[in-house]
């Protein structure tokens, strides 16, 4: 049950009740361990949650199994969007020591979602208690992050279409910081990613007459040394800044000794810091296979998976963000350089002010993604405190008392 505040004017938490509920909560999470686009009883789990602190709407199903809770003052003022994800990966859980450990074998919470999603619901009970006094608060537990569609469907979703926030803001957890410290920086955060799937096609032989085949084997070969080198050092005066391409899977033909291969699969991870660079190098390597695939008397097919735009922090998001911070005492740190990693609150900040930032998870931590990570819950109390202090500033004015 979410405590009561010891006092209106200082909104103060008692430091044992946010800390027990939210890490009963976290642990509850990480047990359910969902994949993107099947986060049914996380969802549940979450709306249980929200319905005891009744909001002004709380909507369900959003953009798949999203969740978003609306705290609205009633009164002119800014909309505020805070985002966190929900959705876990495909690895296993190698601690089986831990109690909360996923229910569901080869499926982990293994980036913090669960945490984040805890944090959200922190925030919730915060507002609860302490209601706006001006502006409109979504509160948005989105779906699909991981596979980048989570974000495109909540915002195509039609009960949607009546928010416009005027900010929107994420949370990270990232290892390699020191615990609840906050990373932020003007200008892209996190790089753009494109998966891209190339099918090539010649004809089958027999394996004793390869003259009669048009293998892909060259093309193959020649596309897996040559792609990568798009992002190379000869080609860094093409782009605007740093662009990666990286060779992920390739399949040729299939495992039998009597067949000549007749067609291929090859799958490429594009990245770049801006989605200008990341339209040239799409075009240079959509250009290079279709080159090498007529050279070789093949056709080809491309298609994109997971795409994800630059994340792009507006300065005045992210200025609003570093005052949290130092009315908090927080230690910040200000990145030099984005992150090569990619995320779908992207789409958020294409329309709206906004920023997505880090919260340190400890400088020793298992990196996200990791069979050995889990979300450290020393930095859940830091997290809620973050967002409350964002949420003063909008809803009661920056020189309310953060705590």
């Amino acid at each position: 049950m979410w405590c009561r505040f010891q006092a209106a004017d200082t909104y103060i938490c008692k430091k044992y009740c946010v800390a027990e509920s939210l890490l009963t909560l976290r642990h509850e999470l990480h047990s359910l361990a969902e994949l993107s686009g099947r986060e049914k009883r996380t969802s549940a789990k979450l709306i249980k949650k929200l319905e005891a602190l009744h909001p002004d709407a709380l909507y369900e199903n959003l953009g798949g199994y999203g969740v978003m809770a609306v705290f609205d003052s009633g009164f002119p003022g800014p909309q505020v969007l805070f985002r966190a994800d929900m959705d876990a990966l495909s690895i296993a859980e190698n601690n089986t020591v831990i109690a909360y450990r996923s229910k569901k074998p080869g499926i982990s919470h293994r980036c913090g979602h669960d945490g984040h999603a805890a944090i959200l619901i922190g925030l919730a009970g915060y507002i609860a208690s302490n209601r706006p006094q001006s502006g409109k608060f979504l509160l948005l537990f989105q779906p699909a992050e991981e596979t980048g569609e989570g974000a495109v469907s909540v915002l195509n979703d039609p009960a949607y279409a009546s928010f416009n926030p005027d900010y929107v803001f994420a949370m990270h957890n990232l290892p390699g910081y020191p615990e609840n410290s906050v990373i932020v920086r003007n200008g892209t955060f996190a790089a753009a990613s494109r998966g891209m799937i190339i099918k090539l096609r010649g004809k089958i032989s027999h394996a004793s007459s390869p003259e009669f085949a048009l293998s892909p084997v060259g093309a193959m070969a020649r596309l897996m040394s040559d792609l990568p080198r798009l992002s190379g050092v000869a080609n860094m005066h093409t782009f605007s800044n740093l662009v990666l391409l990286t060779v992920v899977y390739g399949n040729i033909g299939t495992p039998a000794f009597g067949s000549t291969p007749g067609d291929a699969v090859l799958m490429v991870t594009l990245r770049a810091y801006l989605d200008s660079d990341m339209d040239l190098l799409t075009a240079k390597a959509r250009e290079m296979v279709e080159q090498v695939a007529t050279t070789s008397g093949l056709t080809s097919e491309i298609s994109f998976t997971e795409e994800f735009p630059a994340t792009t922090n507006h300065p005045e998001a992210v200025e609003i963000l570093r005052h949290t911070t130092e009315k908090l005492s927080l230690q910040l740190f200000e990145t030099g350089l984005p992150f090569r990693w990619s995320e779908d609150f992207a789409h958020f900040t294409l329309r709206s002010k906004g920023a997505l930032f880090g919260l340190g998870a400890g400088i020793n931590h298992a990196p996200l993604h990791d069979q050995e990570y889990d979300f450290p819950d020393e930095i859940l109390e830091t997290g809620v405190k973050l967002w409350q202090g964002l949420y003063h500033t909008f809803a009661f004015g920056d020189d309310a008392p953060v705590q």
